[in-house]
């Protein structure tokens, strides 16, 4: 068969030695939809793919949510699109899914993939807004509530395994960390501008850390550019502490920047305050919490609307991942679910 005169056929760039060392060099990991046998591969070697998402607590979030066909559902997080393509099977035929999703560069790459899953306007639409704007975006759609709405509150993995964006410990990058690299300031500006008291309390408030004046002291207003640099800054104000803690430092170093760069808890608290009127009559709501900070506000978001009527059942204990689920993905591990019913 010959292909169309119109579009000739386009080698891939070839790269020195025999794999690809640069991020914009993996062509697998910008299309790993066309390599299901590597991504396979890598899964069970207990790995996410890179440039992929493998969507968490599928079977929970499902069996939460109860969606059924010709339900309004809302994915306020749609990130790679793995839930918001199991909702679209449960809701159609006679539903519909509208997806939220702040970030500029990831949700037009979801958009095509679920329009070539063939989910065409009329089931499936999405719009670029923090989910702090659910309300609104119902409305701009014609829709009074939704049947059920999950938010899935973690990095996608393909902002973590993309080093422009700024998100890994482990990779070259600049320290920018914005799920919205169009606005705000990166996670360099906000260290940089940061005093000592502030960045110490936020580094408590937003990750927990138990080391948190030692970073604070050493951290605040430096001027760090880089990923690597601020990995390594933190590693040697700790040096005096085990390996594997350390490195948990670092990463929650990298979590609380990321939380005030993005400002998270604010819209988080955003989202709790609007979810009951945004619910229609019985519809549900599943959050999927990462860390300590994210998970107290859902809880007690959920109690005190069951308290005051305006959630009917709340889930009694969080849901977590089963032990086949963390050992294939290994970033499932700190996730926590709850739910309630308007």
């Amino acid at each position: 068969m010959t292909g169309d005169p119109s579009t000739p056929h386009r080698r891939r760039p070839r790269y020195p030695g025999r794999n690809p060392r640069r991020f914009d060099q993996k062509y697998k990991e910008h299309a790993p939809e066309r390599y299901p046998e590597t991504v396979a591969k890598v899964i069970a070697s207990g790995k996410t793919p890179a440039g992929s998402h493998l969507p968490i607590m599928i079977v929970e979030t499902m069996a939460a949510l109860g969606p059924k066909p010709g339900d309004i559902a809302v994915d306020c997080t749609i990130g790679y699109g793995g839930h918001a393509h199991e909702l679209l099977k449960r809701i159609t035929p006679g539903g519909r899914l509208l997806g939220l999703d702040v970030d500029p560069l990831e949700l037009p790459k979801t958009e095509s993939r679920l329009r070539g899953l063939g989910f065409g306007p009329d089931v499936f639409v999405v719009r670029r807004s923090n989910f702090a704007g659910l309300t609104q975006a119902l409305a701009a759609e014609g829709l009074a509530g939704a049947d059920c709405v999950l938010a899935d509150l973690g990095v996608s993995s393909m902002q973590i395994d993309t080093p422009d964006r700024g998100f890994s410990v482990k990779v070259p990058g600049p320290l920018d960390m914005r799920m919205n690299p169009n606005r705000g300031q990166p996670a360099s500006a906000l260290l940089h501008k940061m005093r000592e008291l502030d960045l110490e309390a936020l580094l408590v408030e937003n990750a927990d850390e138990p080391h948190a004046a030692r970073l604070a002291e050493a951290l605040a207003g430096r001027s760090i550019e880089q990923t690597v640099a601020l990995a390594e800054a933190v590693r040697e104000v700790l040096a005096h502490i085990r390996d594997e803690e350390r490195e948990k430092s670092v990463r929650r170093v990298f979590q609380a920047l990321r939380i005030a760069v993005n400002d998270e808890f604010g819209a988080l608290d955003g989202l709790l305050r609007q979810l009951p009127q945004c619910l229609n009559p019985g519809g549900r709501v599943a959050i999927v919490t990462f860390h300590s900070g994210e998970d107290r506000r859902v809880k007690n978001a959920f109690r005190v609307g069951l308290r005051d009527g305006l959630y009917a059942a709340v889930a009694d204990t969080i849901i977590t991942p089963d032990a086949d689920e963390c050992r294939s993905n290994p970033r499932a591990s700190a996730a926590k679910l709850r739910w309630a019913r308007r």
